[in-house]
């Protein structure tokens, strides 16, 4: 069957301009033309447009399509199940979107003075997200879903903030309370997820308006990195002797933004079920050990104690996704490197 231009634009919902500017640009060449000159489009056009349509609602560009479609192209049903996915996302963000929108309705109904604007900047905080997590990570990422957390992480952030302003320092102990609750807050918001946990710190590093409207500054993390590294040292202070804290105090936190990738990278493999021997589990595990003889020394009666700190004190592993399962993981990786050069 053939179809004209203007039998083809009335079925697909399409214009016939936009069609006649898929022709000119190369995209969309009919298969055939009448004695009078008319464009025909036959089931080949009609798949390929579907291709076509099915990119361009991906967000790709017309060139970006016709780069796409001249080369190898997916079978059909993969394009498909691509449209299927895209829209099972914007369903998600719909279903959402209809929760918040129901929510603040019950409020309104019962009397109760929701405030606005928070709640706006909430769901534009929350589109954000979705610039960085997929629809099914979103449902798993408590600052997505648990309505309760974007205010508790608001009201910690004020109290640093107010904490800075009053001239608290690192070695202050309430500064170092509020960064050790800071971590706490942090495993909650990311569910314990590390490679979720990057991603947030990517988007404070991309979106500078998130910054502004978070009030997460740079100058506020530094605070809080700092008054971290002095309340962990504080509780290893109970564990360790003055030569060994001499050592902790003037390397403990040199590499504390290596630590989330590698073990980001670590739960990945574990999560993909790679052997502890596999080659790449090894290399994160010598990477791992690596970081921690930086801070600790060579001395095993250090590692020991040290160990030991890391088993009595939760704050010490607090937002950071280290759990048994993964120490094991590394500790098996380790010992596989070991075996290999003896």
């Amino acid at each position: 069957m053939l179809l004209t231009v203007g039998e083809l634009a009335r079925r697909c919902g399409l214009t016939v301009r936009t069609l006649h500017h898929y022709d000119t640009i190369g995209l969309l060449k009919p298969s055939v033309r009448s004695a009078a000159g008319y464009r025909l489009y036959d089931r080949a056009n009609i798949e390929r447009l579907h291709r076509i349509r099915a990119l361009h609602q991906l967000g790709l560009s017309l060139a970006a399509i016709g780069d796409a479609l001249s080369g190898p192209q997916a079978p059909l049903p993969e394009v498909i199940d691509r449209q299927i996915a895209s829209l099972d996302r914007e369903l998600a963000k719909a279903a959402l979107l209809r929760e918040r929108l129901l929510r603040l309705r019950i409020q309104l109904d019962t009397g109760q003075s929701p405030d606005l604007a928070d709640w706006l900047d909430t769901l534009e905080t929350m589109t954000m997200y979705e610039k960085y997590f997929s629809a099914d990570e979103l449902k798993t990422l408590p600052l997505h879903t648990d309505p309760d957390v974007l205010p508790e992480w608001r009201a910690l952030v004020t109290a640093v903030q107010a904490a800075m302003d009053r001239g608290a320092t690192a070695q202050d102990h309430d500064a170092q309370l509020l960064a050790l609750r800071w971590m706490t807050m942090l495993g909650r918001g990311t569910g314990n997820n590390p490679a979720y946990l990057l991603r947030l710190l990517d988007i404070n590093e991309q979106e500078p308006c998130m910054r502004e409207r978070s009030g997460i500054t740079r100058e506020l993390e530094r605070f809080v990195e700092q008054s971290l590294i002095a309340a962990r040292l504080s509780i290893f202070a109970h564990y360790l002797d003055a030569r060994e804290m001499e050592r902790m105090q003037a390397h403990y936190g040199a590499q504390m933004h290596a630590w989330p990738v590698l073990i980001a990278e670590l739960r990945h493999a574990m999560n993909d079920q790679l052997p502890p021997a596999h080659p790449h589990v090894q290399a994160k595990a010598r990477r791992w050990m690596e970081l921690f003889f930086a801070y600790a020394g060579d001395d095993p009666a250090t590692h020991a104690r040290i160990r030991e700190a890391y088993a009595k004190e939760p704050d010490l592993r607090s937002g950071s996704s280290v759990d048994e399962p993964l120490l094991a993981y590394v500790r098996s990786a380790w010992e596989s490197v070991q075996a290999a050069t003896h």
